[in-house]
């Protein structure tokens, strides 16, 4: 019997239900994969600000360290909007990425065939969307050097700098090409290489890792809408990342079911996109789905058992062929059903 360690860190919000429904999918897949797990729970975010007056300890840092993989619910909520910016809870996740190292953002954008009709764009154009958007995450503009407003008038103005280095480049084009061999082998880079230096350094070194094709970033957006089904693995930089990823997220139809997956050079940190939506929390109303793929990505990335990630991923998507539902994708004449419900019928279908 294999054995491995994952950090559960619920976080604040739904963060406590969601994980919960998770964990719970997950203990029966390991047992019928004959898997033993040790689960460590830990705090952060707001509610570890609550616990310690910080949203990240060093204890918890440590525990992720030393585990196999982190499983994330979601931090923040309206609670703590007011305490000092220096340790906000979204702080936690900054944390989390500098300190393991996680350089990589991993997230796959597929649309169900039972919920093709969620999409705002039309059903054939929908119906073979699969792809991975691999974004750079700890360089770029949001990590840049800055310089606040400053001067009068028309002359008040603010800068950020755009920053690559070949070997950050180079390392998130390696993860980029890894996910496509696993896939479909196409990946697209995308870049502003007409305008921007840092880009077409970033173009020259996809070019020598031996990217399929090289889309300027406008492109991209615009070819997501008119042809999202051409993609199979998108590699951009952090600023482009952010930005599409949240259209291949509108293109879903539903944010409540996509996972993600931060990587890099230390243990792996796994959480759904949707954010910790405290108007619902307790209610047993959150859709757990995101983080139960998300525990499949983990099972897939980090685990090595890509038989129970495979598993956990064909029980979700029967769930939703039989009309299951959570009140966020509830449509007329379908099954309606708690965060409990949900995760149970996955559980019943594994």
């Amino acid at each position: 019997m294999s054995e491995k360690n994952i950090v559960l860190i619920p976080g604040d919000g739904i963060g406590t239900e969601i994980i919960a429904a998770a964990k719970a999918v997950c203990d029966v897949a390991f047992e019928k994969a004959n898997v033993k797990v040790n689960w460590i729970d830990k705090k952060a975010g707001g509610a570890s600000i609550d616990a310690y007056g910080v949203p990240l300890t060093e204890d918890t840092i440590e525990a992720c360290k030393a585990a196999d993989a982190v499983l994330l619910g979601a931090v923040g909520g309206p609670k703590w909007d007011n305490v000092d910016p220096s340790i906000r809870p979204e702080k936690a996740i900054l944390g989390l990425r500098k300190e393991l190292g996680l350089f990589c953002n991993l997230r796959p954008v597929k649309i169900y065939p039972s919920l093709q009709e969620y999409s705002p764009l039309k059903k054939e154009l929908v119906q073979d969307v699969d792809f991975v958007i691999v974004r750079e995450l700890t360089g770029g503009i949001y990590f840049g050097e800055r310089e606040e407003a400053q001067g009068e008038g028309a002359n008040e103005f603010a800068w950020d700098k755009e920053t690559y280095s070949r070997y950050e480049v180079e390392r998130i084009m390696d993860i980029a090409m890894e996910t496509a061999r696993k896939r479909n082998k196409k990946v697209v880079s995308v870049d502003k290489a007409n305008v921007l230096a840092s880009s077409r350094l970033w173009r020259k070194i996809a070019q020598e890792k031996a990217a399929t094709d090289y889309f300027y970033v406008d492109n991209t957006a615009m070819q997501l809408v008119v042809n999202p089904a051409q993609f199979d693995v998108i590699v951009t930089t952090n600023l482009f990342g952010d930005i599409l990823s949240d259209e291949g997220a509108v293109i879903s139809g539903s944010i409540g079911l996509l996972p993600s997956a931060s990587m890099g050079t230390g243990t792996a940190l796994y959480e759904p996109i949707h954010g910790s939506a405290p108007d619902i929390m307790g209610q047993n109303l959150a859709n757990p789905l995101g983080t139960i793929l998300s525990a499949a990505m983990m099972c897939r990335h980090s685990l090595d058992l890509p038989q129970v990630a495979d598993a956990i991923e064909k029980a979700v998507e029967q769930v939703l062929v039989d009309g299951y539902r959570t009140g966020d994708i509830y449509r007329e004449g379908l099954k309606r059903v708690g965060t409990t419900e949900m995760a149970q019928a996955v559980i019943e279908r594994l």
